[in-house]
């Protein structure tokens, strides 16, 4: 383990001191192939007699969506947390102790929401250290991630938080590279760029994808890509989590400072001391979850708004519908009556392919 994180180390150390042009850009390259395969390796140690039993600290996954909350110690990340959510954990748990914690469930929109603190993801979780490699595991299955910066210190903070969730293959409010991969059996690396492209030629992609000991491939380059988007799709480990950043401690600074603030972008104010701007930090969880809301009819009744059933934005057919509800349901389907965004008329038969909208109106009729 150590002489890895001695091999990270050199290499991080060589791309400092190596100058970035156009002569460079391939031997970076291949300096960030290599370093992507250590922190693999890091993440997801090889072979190994597997750890015992009551190692990890799964979550249980309940609710509509997921948000964990990243931050330093003492930056108000517990206090957030129990006054959003009326979860007490203990304030003392910045080693890897919140682990266990119950996490906190908010209501918000007829949607349940799980809080997570994940705790001692800095500094060094992604080298292996401390329990930070179940933490990233569990931070990995977040829907959204919020980073708990203090306003006082708020920048350097944020670089390193990020830098440490790179380092788990997390991606922060981006997209994934518009990329295509293709790996074959013989003819060659082929390579097609639909756009001129400012730091990948055939031989820094031939270099990149030779370090993964791949040498015949279909690459795509459908954007003005870079060597860290080739390696994100060659890796093929990459999740894309939206993130918002929270400044807590508002209320040590002036008006004119948080004018500024307002105008960065996927940030957020608050004080979770005096519960400032907790309604504008829901509002904005709410637009970065983008959830789907259904609510459902029975024959002949007024649709239930007290409870949607929730779906996430990339699964909302009718029949994602029924397997949230039970997997059975979908064996009975006949057709289901849609009001509401999705449909032309008011209710509109639909069969089990139709798209939902957000609040729509679903009653499903069985055979």
């Amino acid at each position: 383990m150590s002489s890895t994180l001695a091999k990270i180390a050199e290499i991080e150390a060589e791309m400092a001191r190596t100058q970035k042009n156009k002569a460079t850009a391939h031997h970076l390259g291949l300096l960030k192939a290599r370093l992507a395969k250590l922190r693999r390796e890091l993440i997801t140690p090889k072979g190994g007699g597997g750890g015992g039993p009551g190692e990890g600290f799964d979550v249980a996954k309940t609710g509509d969506a997921r948000i964990g909350f990243v931050g330093f110690p003492s930056v108000g990340k517990s206090t957030l947390l129990s006054n959003l959510a009326g979860v007490y954990s203990e304030v003392a748990a910045y080693e890897f102790t919140t682990l266990t914690t119950v996490p906190g469930v908010i209501r918000y929109k007829g949607a349940k929401i799980q809080l997570l603190d994940l705790p001692g993801i800095i500094e060094g979780a992604k080298d292996g250290k401390g329990r930070g490699r179940q933490v990233i595991a569990v931070a990995r299955t977040c829907n959204l991630i919020l980073i708990v910066l203090d306003v006082l210190k708020p920048l350097g903070h944020k670089k390193i938080i990020e830098n440490e969730l790179e380092g788990f293959g997390i991606r922060l409010n981006s997209k994934p590279p518009n990329i295509g991969f293709k790996k074959k059996d013989k003819g060659g690396i082929n390579l097609t760029a639909t756009c001129p492209q400012s730091e990948l030629d055939a031989e820094t992609v031939k270099s990149i994808l030779a370090e993964y000991k791949i040498h015949n491939a279909d690459v795509t380059l459908r954007s003005d890509a870079t060597a860290d988007d080739l390696i994100d799709v060659v890796e093929g480990n990459r999740v894309y989590i939206p993130c918002i950043y929270v400044l807590n401690k508002i209320d040590q600074i002036s008006i004119e400072e948080l004018d500024i603030i307002y105008k960065v972008p996927h940030c957020v104010p608050i004080s979770a001391h005096h519960r400032w701007n907790f309604d504008d930090l829901l509002e904005k969880i709410w637009d970065y979850l983008k959830l789907v809301r259904i609510y459902t009819k029975p024959k002949g009744q007024l649709p239930d708004y007290t409870s949607p059933v929730v779906l996430p934005y990339s699964r909302t057919t009718v029949e994602d519908f029924c397997m949230k509800i039970h997997k059975n349901l979908i064996k009975e389907f006949k057709y289901a009556l849609v009001w509401g965004l999705s449909v032309k008329h008011n209710p509109q038969k639909v069969g089990k392919d139709h798209m939902l909208e957000d609040e729509d109106v679903i009653q499903i009729v069985k055979k």
